[in-house]
């Protein structure tokens, strides 16, 4: 099995005769991975501790507070109230969590079919909802009672959706196959 990072290297190779490259430099890469948790109205320390303990366990790095921009009084939210989480990943973490993430997350999802291909924006990154954060390894099937869900975004430097997909196909992601009409 051919690694995530041994795949960015190898893009250029491979998406050159698909898209025109005439420089190693013009091939897509991954810039950053953004892993983020919202917390919503969760007052208990406790669970909040988890939260932060769980995504540090997954990603290998210390999850910074993001704070509300503005009160919302329907919310009972104030401006500079923590509503989440979010860890950027950049380099070397962003590989291994990428390989984690393909390998071996991904394939424990249950009632995985892949992903949709429709979650590519037009700047070409791609975000994906989890709704268990028990699928990867780090985290044991033990504490099924405080499950909460992420959103993984990877952000790529290509310049549209066909390109991003080609990309992302050739990394490893899972991507559902269009149908066609």
């Amino acid at each position: 099995m051919e690694t995530t990072l041994a795949r960015i290297k190898n893009t250029y190779t491979a998406l050159k005769k698909d898209f025109g490259y005439k420089n190693v430099m013009q091939s897509p890469k991954v810039e950053k991975v953004v892993i983020s948790v919202g917390t919503g109205r969760i007052q208990d320390k406790a669970k909040i501790a988890l939260i932060q303990d769980r995504l540090a366990r997954i990603t290998g790095q210390k999850a910074s507070a993001r704070p509300a921009k503005q009160s919302i009084a329907s919310f009972k939210l104030r401006e500079g109230d923590i509503v989440g989480y979010q860890i950027t990943l950049r380099g070397a973490r962003m590989i291994h969590f990428l390989d984690k993430l393909i390998h071996l997350a991904l394939p424990r999802t249950r009632d995985f079919h892949g992903l949709k291909v429709t979650a590519i924006d037009e700047m070409g990154n791609y975000t994906l909802g989890i709704k268990e954060h028990t699928i990867f390894p780090e985290c044991g099937d033990e504490e099924i009672k405080d499950v909460f869900s992420l959103a993984i975004t990877i952000v790529t430097t290509t310049n549209d959706k066909k390109e991003a997909e080609a990309f992302l196909r050739h990394l490893g992601l899972p991507l559902k196959k269009e149908k066609v009409k």
